[in-house]
């Protein structure tokens, strides 16, 4: 008997999770068909700042597959500016609005992929032009639209991945460029003190940072936004990109009845199926992700995640078996020529999660010191006490610094000590590194650190 595994959400873990689907059940025994309610499906959302900085020279590079290419060579059909409107799980329907009709398609396996949404404050609320989030290619198209010549000056609000990666595209298109953020520095993804670097980088690159920063609205003047208010005062605008975070999009599946968790995510267990509801799964950004550190459920919003979490939902979707086990919420970003990259827990992490520990920085070089284009790097672990369990790990510097978190990773993952880790047996050569390489150096402080705590 044919079966239909509807997709909610045409991007990473959707279509992940449908093509994943088809490898394992040919087109005569399940139709597959993905709903996506913005203009494209299955691109690099995380390209979008370098489309708009100039360094991805096309918005079309980014798209991956298109919706013809889903069709013809694997039988899924995938339609765009299609919203899926509700979820009947007793019916197990689901009503779809077009702009031609409103319609209602049956269901054996449902999909939800509607990732995350940014946050908006109430003050962003607003009837005038030139205000955007950057979440979608439908979003990075309408900010592109918008960027005619007479726009000059830009405010960014939020210093989050986002936030630092549209302020340096900004930059690059030749905007005066203002980056607002409320913490004490940019990039509260690592600790304050490894923030410090990232806004002596984004200074450097003439980005006007303002911490402490509190937005209180917006003004306009003729249908376009004119400047951001804070308790400080005003800071003119032409322009202002929303980088304030994203929460999961999960208002659909949240009004059908299914679970969410303390994050506002769906909850999923190891295969991506929602407890209590035979032949529904989810992925992606719209989920809930248990922290292999912590055991606890936190939220994610990583394209990794999102498609490894979609091909292991389509691999059970089609009759196979596999797992996601968890992540520990390795990521990389960059502000011109400095990577910054984080793995596993920072200090504030460690301490809610009630762990004793120990941390250690170090200050070394990307290759040997004698080697040209030899920079500063500077690595953080983070050492459970008594254990030395790694924790945690940070790195900010110039080339080759932020690929180095992997082997940071790996370790994490593996629940390596940082005893253990001195002997790890990593490459050299002048142009990679020093003889010492930073790895290894911060795990040899951060051991010493750790018998210090316990003498």
């Amino acid at each position: 008997m044919m079966k239909r595994l509807i997709v909610v959400g045409g991007d990473a873990a959707g279509m992940s999770a449908a093509s994943q689907a088809r490898k394992r059940v040919p087109a005569g025994r399940l139709e597959i068909v993905a709903f996506e309610r913005g203009n494209h499906a299955s691109y690099s959302a995380c390209g979008i700042p370098y489309w708009i900085g100039g360094t991805v020279e096309a918005r079309d590079d980014l798209i991956v597959r298109t919706p013809g290419e889903f069709r013809d060579n694997q039988d899924i059909d995938l339609r765009v500016r299609h919203e899926v409107v509700a979820i009947d799980l007793h019916a197990r329907t689901v009503t779809v609005r077009s702009d031609a009709d409103e319609s209602t398609l049956g269901f054996d396996h449902l999909m939800i992929a509607t990732g995350a949404t940014p946050v908006s404050p109430p003050w962003a609320d607003v009837d005038f032009g030139g205000v955007f989030g950057v979440q979608t290619l439908d979003d990075g198209d309408r900010l592109a639209s918008w960027l005619t010549p007479e726009v000059r000056r830009a405010v960014v609000i939020g210093g989050g991945y986002i936030g630092v990666e549209m302020a340096e595209a900004l930059i690059n298109r030749g905007l005066d460029v203002t980056l607002l953020e409320r913490g004490d520095q940019p990039m509260s993804t690592v600790d304050p003190d490894m923030g410090a670097l990232v806004r002596d980088a984004m200074v450097r690159l003439g980005i006007d940072v303002r911490t402490g920063a509190e937005v209180t609205g917006l003004t306009g003047a003729g249908g376009r936004v004119t400047g951001v208010t804070t308790e400080a005062g005003e800071v003119p605008a032409d322009v202002v990109v929303l980088g304030l975070g994203v929460r999961p999009n999960t208002l659909l599946a949240r009004s059908a009845g299914l679970p969410v968790g303390e994050h506002g995510g769906l909850l999923t267990d190891l295969r991506m199926r929602v407890p209590g509801h035979e032949g529904v799964w989810a992925a992606g950004d719209c989920v809930e992700t248990r922290h292999l550190i912590t055991g606890q459920y936190v939220h994610l919003p990583l394209g990794t995640h999102a498609n490894k979490q979609g091909r292991v939902a389509g691999i059970n979707i089609g009759g196979g078996y596999a797992t996601f086990p968890g992540a520990i919420g390795t990521a990389v970003t960059k502000v011109c020529d400095l990577e910054v990259a984080r793995t596993g827990l920072r200090e504030r992490d460690a301490t809610a999660a009630g762990f004793d520990f120990v941390t250690a920085t170090v200050e070394t070089t990307n290759r040997a010191g004698y080697f040209p284009g030899s920079a500063p790097m500077h690595v953080k672990l983070l050492a459970e006490r008594r254990t030395g369990r790694l924790l945690g790990a940070q790195i900010v510097g110039r080339s080759e610094a932020a690929k180095r978190i992997d082997a940071l990773a790996v370790a994490l993952w593996s629940g390596m000590s940082v005893e253990e880790m001195t002997a790890l047996d990593l490459g050299y050569a002048p142009p990679f590194a020093p003889v010492w390489d930073p790895v290894l150096i911060a795990a040899r402080k951060a051991a010493e650190e750790v018998l210090a705590a316990d003498r």
